[in-house]
C-alpha cells in the first residue's frame, strides 16, 4: 500500500490516567477501503484509543491525522461534530439512538443534522425534505430495517438497535467508520447480520472501517489487518493469519509459551 492510500494515521498516541498508561505510544495507519480490527484483553486500551481517534477525549501527546482533499491534516483533539463533518463517524458499544423516535425519524434526524438544515434556512439541503426521506429509506434498506421503519427505537431488539446505531453513523456519510464492540451482547444470528453489514459497507462503498472487538472470530473473519493491543501498546499488527500465528498473540490468548 502506498502513502496516497493512507486514510488515517495515528502517530505515537498517548493517554495516561494518573499512573495508568491506557494508551502508550500507539502508531498505525488505516488505508482506503480497508477494515482494521483492533483486539486485546480487558484493559488493553482499545476503547480509549477509539475515544482518542473520535475526539471524545484528547491525548496527552501524539497525533491523529487524516487525508482531506489529498493532503494529510492534523485533526488531533477535534471534537466529534467537527470530525463527522470531514467524514469520520462512530457507532458506540451501547447504541446511541433517540429512544422515543421511530427508526425512520432517527435517520431523518441524523441526515438533517449532517446537512445543517436547522442552521441555514437561506441555503437548505439541496435534496429538500423529500431528499432526506429518500436517503433515510436507502439506509434502512442497506441495514435491513426497512420493515421496522415505524417502530420506536426503544422497542427494537438489542441487535436491531445496533444496526440502527450503525445506520445513524452511515447517515453522516463517513469516509472512515469507527465501530466500538459492534457485536457485543448479540446472539449468533444478530452477530452474523452485523458482520455481513460491515463487509457490505466496505464492498459497496469502498470506505475504511476500524472495528474494536472482543470476539476474535468476528475480527479475524471481517478484517484485512488486525492490530492486537496489550497494556496500552501495540503487541502485533498484520494480516489475520500472520497475527493469529504470532507467538506473542498465542501466548496472550492461549497461554502458549514462546
Amino acid at each position: 500500500m502506498s502513502e496516497e492510500t493512507v486514510a488515517l494515521r495515528v502517530k505515537e498516541l498517548r493517554k495516561y490516567f494518573g499512573s495508568v498508561r491506557a494508551v502508550d505510544g500507539v502508531s498505525f495507519e488505516l488505508h482506503e477501503a480497508e477494515i482494521l480490527g483492533i483486539v486485546g484483553p480487558n484493559g488493553a486500551g482499545k476503547t480509549t484509543l477509539l475515544n482518542l481517534i473520535s475526539g471524545v477525549i484528547k491525548p496527552d501527546s501524539g497525533k491523529v491525522m487524516t487525508r482531506i482533499r489529498g493532503r494529510m491534516v492534523d485533526v488531533t483533539g477535534w471534537p466529534p461534530p467537527k470530525l463527522s463533518s470531514i467524514g469520520i463517524a462512530r457507532a458506540f458499544q451501547v447504541p446511541n439512538v433517540f429512544e422515543g423516535l421511530s427508526v425512520l425519524d432517527n435517520l431523518r434526524a441524523a441526515i438533517i443534522a449532517r446537512n445543517r438544515l436547522y442552521r441555514s434556512i437561506s441555503k437548505p439541503y439541496d435534496g429538500g425534505l423529500a431528499g432526506v426521506d429518500d436517503e433515510a429509506w436507502r439506509l434502512l434498506e442497506f441495514v435491513g430495517l426497512s420493515d421496522k421503519y415505524y417502530v420506536a427505537a426503544r422497542s427494537l431488539s438489542h441487535g436491531e438497535r445496533k444496526l440502527l446505531d450503525i445506520a445513524i453513523a452511515l447517515a453522516l456519510n463517513p469516509r472512515i467508520l469507527l465501530l466500538d464492540e459492534p457485536t457485543a451482547g448479540l446472539g449468533s444470528q444478530d452477530k452474523d447480520l452485523v458482520v455481513d453489514l460491515i463487509k457490505k459497507f466496505r464492498a459497496e462503498q469502498r470506505k475504511s472501517v476500524i472495528v474494536v472487538e472482543h470476539d476474535l472470530d468476528v475480527v479475524f473473519s471481517v478484517s484485512d489487518r488486525v492490530l492486537v493491543m496489550y497494556d496500552g501498546r501495540v503487541l502485533a499488527i498484520g494480516p489475520p493469519d500472520a497475527v493469529r500465528a504470532d507467538p506473542r498473540v498465542r501466548k496472550l490468548y492461549l497461554g502458549e509459551s514462546t
